[in-house]
């Protein structure tokens, strides 16, 4: 399947949320994720820009991500293939016994909304909140602009490469995004995604 997003900073999510539900929007309710992803010895899917992810929010999903070839910088865009697993220790057990270990562990807070075909997520990220945005092209911009938002403020990384700006910037001795690793820590979020933003 085909996906195709962009992410916002967003600044009050509250006001956010009433602007979502104000377009018609029908919440499917808060979760509480826990992602862990996976690569090889080699790193062989990081450096291809793929990605193995086993994901828990009430339900245990494995996805499968590519970067499509002909990707644009107005857009993230991927191939993507999920499934949905019955039992999340016999799928990492799984994933370890064909030769792929854990790298990266990520949390987040996510509320998902649908608006015809159109996904849009209000995330609680450690270090941020974010609006994300899933649709066909068009209805990307047609909803960032009905919902207030500067097109030239949209971010096409995801949020590990996010992280991964913020990690350089503030010397963080950590790798794995939890709520528990960022208490306490203190950075300049706005200049590191200024960095991603694309103009």
């Amino acid at each position: 399947m085909l996906e195709i997003e962009v992410k916002y900073h967003i600044k009050d999510r509250n006001a956010m949320h009433a602007r979502i539900l104000a377009l018609g929007a029908k919440s499917t309710g808060q979760v509480f994720e826990t992602n862990i992803l996976f690569d090889d010895s080699k790193g062989t899917l990081l450096k291809k820009r793929e990605l193995l992810r086993l994901r828990y929010d009430g339900r245990a999903r494995l996805t499968f991500k590519s970067r499509r070839a002909d990707n644009e910088c107005e857009y993230k865009i991927h191939d993507e293939i999920e499934v949905e697993v019955s039992d999340f220790d016999t799928a990492r057990q799984l994933i370890e016994a064909i030769g792929f270990s854990p790298q990266q562990v990520y949390e987040k807070r996510r509320e998902e909304f649908i608006l015809d075909k159109a996904h849009i997520c209000l995330d609680t990220m450690p270090y941020g909140e974010f609006l994300e945005i899933e649709a066909d092209k068009k209805s990307i911009r047609s909803l960032s602009e009905r919902l207030g938002l500067r097109w030239e403020d949209r971010i096409t990384a995801n949020y590990l490469e996010i992280f991964g700006t913020i990690k350089k910037s503030a010397l963080l001795p950590f790798d794995d995004v939890t709520f528990d690793n960022f208490r306490g820590v203190s950075f300049d979020l706005e200049a590191c995604l200024n960095r991603l933003k694309n103009g």
